[in-house]
């Protein structure tokens, strides 16, 4: 059977920003079919911020497809902001939107830290979910975190090492106490270096076969400022009390009908993870794609991802 492909580009046919507090001001966008089932898309990263190409996750002559930009990251203001940048206000934001946009229910669809953020949302708000699709498992524990910074160098020792010889070698002990130092430096030029080697890391990390183009793309000045601060913010400060709280808490949502997409050899959240929440779950569908890395544009991940947007076309 051959694979589903993404639908073709379209353009937002309403774009706006939202002021949230005295700091941050949040991108939104809708396209689609301003008549249709509504789907929220959620970014990863976090900082990683949405592109074009999120929008095409979804029937465009079905879905009325609501993307935006996480706090900082983005279009959103100000770029890389990490100050009020927290999981809660985060939920906050996104029902302050579905308000704004007159949405009674949406479907949620997150992938790595937008997976995190659809779970968070919808634990806090189950009503307002019609069906979560969720990609790349990443649950915000510290284990989780460790092997980001440190074990990821057992499969990809080459990135590693362009990585933790970034940080003083006197430092690497602790690399994101140091990453964070660098990432906040008085010195634009200095926190620019550090973002662009924490990003590229990330990038050269998510593809099961090398991706220059995502390389590439992970090294632009404003997406690696964005998702290298933001990142490092949450890593350090923005742990869940407790820290399992979203496994705990999914029977709020055990009963919203839900896809997990995961791919075999994602290297940034590895699949332990999404099995983990497989087993707390198992009322939902898990789809485990034999040759996927992490991110979204893998061929079987994708396809994966078209195929669960398309069997929810019957809700809502």
């Amino acid at each position: 059977m051959p694979r589903i492909e993404l639908f073709p580009p379209i353009e937002p046919y309403e774009t706006g920003t939202m002021p949230v507090d005295d700091i941050h001001t949040i991108y939104w966008e809708q396209s689609g079919n301003p008549h249709g089932v509504p789907v929220v898309f959620l970014h990863g990263g976090p900082g990683a911020g949405a592109s074009a190409t999120h929008r095409r996750f979804f029937d465009p002559s079905h879905y009325r497809i609501v993307v935006l930009d996480q706090r900082g990251a983005g279009r959103s203001t100000p770029l890389g902001e990490t100050r009020r940048n927290t999981t809660g206000l985060l939920v906050d934001d996104l029902e302050r939107l579905r308000t704004r946009l007159g949405i009674d229910r949406w479907h949620v669809f997150g992938g790595s830290w937008g997976s995190t953020l659809a779970l968070a949302y919808a634990e806090s708000h189950p009503e307002r979910c019609l069906a979560l699709v969720l990609r790349g498992i990443f649950l915000m524990r510290r284990r989780e975190i460790d092997w980001f910074l440190y074990s990821m160098r057992v499969i990809h020792p080459e990135a590693w090492e362009r990585f933790a010889g970034f940080v003083p070698a006197e430092e690497r002990g602790d690399l994101l106490e140091a990453y964070h130092r660098l990432l906040n430096s008085d010195d634009p030029a200095v926190r620019m270096a550090a973002a662009r080697t924490w990003s590229i890391y990330e990038g050269a990390c998510s593809t099961l076969l090398p991706s220059p183009e995502l390389v590439s793309i992970s090294g632009e000045d404003n997406h690696a400022l964005s998702l290298a601060r933001i990142e490092a913010h949450y890593f350090r400060d923005g742990l869940f009390e407790p820290e399992d709280r979203l496994l705990r808490d999914i029977d709020r949502i055990r009963h919203i009908p839900t896809v997990i997409v995961q791919g075999r050899y994602d290297i940034v959240c590895p699949i332990v993870t999404a099995d983990e929440l497989r087993r707390a779950w198992p009322e939902a569908e898990y789809v485990v794609v034999p040759d996927g890395g992490h991110s979204a544009m893998e061929p079987g991940v994708r396809a994966a991802l078209v195929a669960a947007t398309e069997r929810f076309k019957r809700i809502g």
